[in-house]
């Protein structure tokens, strides 16, 4: 058995044993990233005339071997990796791509040559506030959208698992060398037949759904666009049609990116719309939510439990309330992190590496009049 080193522009890498080789490897992993991958903005950020041109990438740390790899499918692709912010700011006219960690408004202004930008996350919120990126059309930037999908979608159900099965009740007990049967706060809820709202039927929001329909549940969801959504979920509305669909939810998941339209999009009125005993869960971004609105509803019943991997604030401070819920469970922005994910990250920066070098649509291009 072969082990194919994938290397990664944002410093990560993922490993992947296969039983190709390089050859059929590159070609397993092109598959996988075009796949993942969306053409719904692709755009060219380099176009290749009869010659190649030169292209220079700052990458974050990488091998020997694996720029080798990179230029085994992008040769005029030259990757500098492993520079500081400094260095990378000093040598800023040379680079024609760069991982989104050093694309700061000071290095954009020097960067003449700039043609792409490669956010690590699906969500580019911290990036809509960069006047240079955000206004210069010239610069294609693209993100991981999908890419943390399935790993998401597990921490989400888990979260949720925990909640309705006592599990932090009994993890306590366990702790203590006590048998507590019969002492949990509530029976535990079965998720068979209740209904759960998917709040953006994206790339993550779908895996979402999936797990739930699996679980039994009844699946609906928003999303923005007009294209099919799959057989699993019953129902889609449009954003405007969220308080609606609320009352219907025993279970509200935020899968939306962050832009100026989603900030806050759950309030005092939305929590009030939502059937008494439901449950949240935020993998989305904190300030989806409007955390003090949130507490209202979890002290008052409206919310039997939420699950929030992201928070606002955040970090979240040690004094903060929420630590203290007894019906909240709290991981670190941490849902997304898997082998699977670094795995399925490693395909698709491999496959637009390719593409920029090639002069090829490159995928999963944000909108940034849209904000994802």
């Amino acid at each position: 058995m072969k082990i194919l080193s994938i290397a990664i522009a944002t410093g990560f890498l993922a490993v992947i044993p296969t039983q190709f080789s390089i050859a059929q490897g590159t070609a397993e992993m092109r598959k996988v990233a075009e796949e993942l991958g969306s053409l719904r903005n692709a755009r060219v950020a380099v176009p290749m005339d009869e010659g190649k041109t030169e292209l220079t990438y700052f990458a974050g740390s990488m091998s020997e071997e694996e720029i080798a790899e990179i230029a085994g499918i992008a040769p005029n692709l030259k990757i500098v990796a492993g520079l500081s912010r400094e260095e990378a700011l000093e040598r800023a006219h040379e680079a024609h791509g760069v991982d989104a960690r050093y694309a700061n408004e000071a290095f954009l202004k020097k960067a003449e040559n700039l043609a792409w930008v490669q956010a690590p996350s699906a969500g580019v919120d911290r990036y809509l506030g960069i006047g240079p990126l955000m206004e210069n059309d010239a610069i294609v930037l693209t993100n991981n959208r999908a890419v943390h999908g399935p790993a998401i979608a597990d921490h989400s159900m888990a979260m949720l698992l925990s909640l309705t099965r006592n599990l932090p009740f009994y993890a306590g007990s366990q702790a203590k060398g006590k048998w507590a049967r019969g002492e949990a706060p509530t029976k535990g809820v079965a998720l068979e037949g209740k209904t759960m709202l998917v709040v953006g039927i994206g790339g993550i929001g779908s895996e979402i759904a999936k797990r739930a329909h699996g679980f039994g549940m009844r699946v609906i969801g928003t999303r923005r666009s007009d294209r099919p959504s799959p057989e699993y979920i019953e129902k889609v509305g449009k954003p405007d049609e969220l308080l609606a669909m609320l009352p219907e939810a025993d279970v509200v998941a935020l899968a939306v990116p962050l832009t100026p339209e989603t900030k806050g999009l759950l309030d005092a009125e939305a929590f009030a719309a939502m059937k008494k005993g439901s449950y949240l869960i935020n993998i989305a971004r904190g300030k989806v939510v409007d955390t003090q609105a949130m507490m209202a509803a979890l002290e008052s019943g409206t919310l039997a439990g939420a699950c929030l991997d992201v928070m606002d604030p955040e970090p979240l401070p040690k004094d903060h309330p929420l630590w203290k819920m007894s019906n909240v469970i709290i991981t670190p922005h941490v849902a997304s992190r898997s082998e699977v994910t670094d795995q399925r990250r490693a395909a698709l920066y491999r496959e637009n590496m390719r593409r920029f070098g090639a002069g090829e649509p490159l995928l999963n291009v944000v909108d940034k009049q849209a904000g994802y």
